[in-house]
């Protein structure tokens, strides 16, 4: 199956600025977005071993890339890990990979997924999205941003908080409005 890497980018970057930066899901994304120090790369891959060996070599290339060229990176992945069971069971594998490089504490992964659930939540809740992006996609983070992040803001658990009620107050509906895909 062949993959439009150029619109897979831009229906990424138009979910980040409608959805997460639009909505303010995470205020630490803009400044990342429009400095361009977010890293967006496609993965051709169609099977777990091989999306595991890029993000290895994206947590290699993320560790050594100076901060102020590449904060972060979205490794998408539109080929492999469509369900999001499957894609959650991946996750520990992703973990283990920071792991068996020895990045643990100096980089972490995230998730993102079309049909991101939240434990004990209904597939149609509205707060799922908060996870929802277009493909899936494992967005690597260097713990020293987060801690820098973390350190302007008096109440983080205030970020969840408030994309619950945002997202409630916007509805699929509202959702659906932002014309993203997914």
């Amino acid at each position: 199956m062949d993959i439009n890497a150029d619109q897979v980018i831009a229906d990424t970057r138009l979910w980040m600025e409608r959805a997460v930066i639009g909505l303010n899901l995470c205020p630490f994304a803009k400044s990342v977005h429009v400095n361009n120090r977010v890293r967006y790369v496609v993965s051709e891959a169609t099977d777990e071993d091989a999306l595991l060996q890029q993000l290895a070599n994206e947590l290699l290339f993320l560790q050594a890339a100076p901060p102020d060229k590449v904060e972060t990176t979205l490794l998408i992945h539109p080929l492999v890990l469509t369900d999001f069971l499957d894609f959650n069971d991946f996750l520990e594998a992703a973990d283990g990979t920071i792991e068996a490089l020895e990045m643990q504490g100096d980089l972490q992964v995230a998730s993102f997924h079309p049909q991101y659930q939240f434990d004990g939540v209904p597939p149609d809740d509205i707060t799922n999205y908060s996870n929802r992006s277009p493909y899936p996609t494992l967005h690597l983070l260097r713990e020293s941003s987060i801690e820098n992040a973390v350190a302007t803001m008096k109440d983080t658990d205030a970020i969840y908080e408030a994309n619950m009620e945002t997202l409630e107050k916007l509805g699929l509906e509202g959702w659906r409005a932002l014309g993203l895909k997914g």
